[in-house]
C-alpha cells in the first residue's frame, strides 16, 4: 500500500498519528506493508500515479476488478445511512 502525503498538511499529520497509534495498539499492523510518499519530496514518483488530495492510500493490484471495487464501496456506503 501506498501512502501520499504532505509534511506540512495537518489532515497528514493525523492520519501519520493515527498509524503510529495502530502500530502501539496491535503489531500485526505493522505486517502492513507501507509505502510513505511525500509528494513534495518525491514529486517525480508522485506524478506517476492518479490521485486528487492527501492523505491518499493507494492499493496497487493489477487486474483488479474496478466495477466490483465499485459495487463494494457503495454496498458499505448504504450500510452506513
Amino acid at each position: 500500500m501506498k501512502l501520499f502525503y504532505l509534511k506540512n498538511c495537518p489532515y497528514c499529520r493525523q492520519a501519520l498519528t493515527w498509524i503510529q497509534e495502530l502500530y502501539q495498539e496491535d503489531e500485526k499492523y505493522q505486517q502492513v506493508p507501507l509505502e510513505m510518499i511525500e509528494e513534495s519530496e518525491q514529486s517525480e514518483l508522485a506524478d506517476r500515479y492518479d490521485y486528487y488530495y492527501v492523505p491518499c492510500f493507494l492499493k496497487i493490484r493489477k487486474n483488479f476488478m474496478k466495477e466490483q471495487l465499485l459495487k463494494t464501496l457503495f454496498k458499505r456506503y448504504l450500510r452506513t445511512i
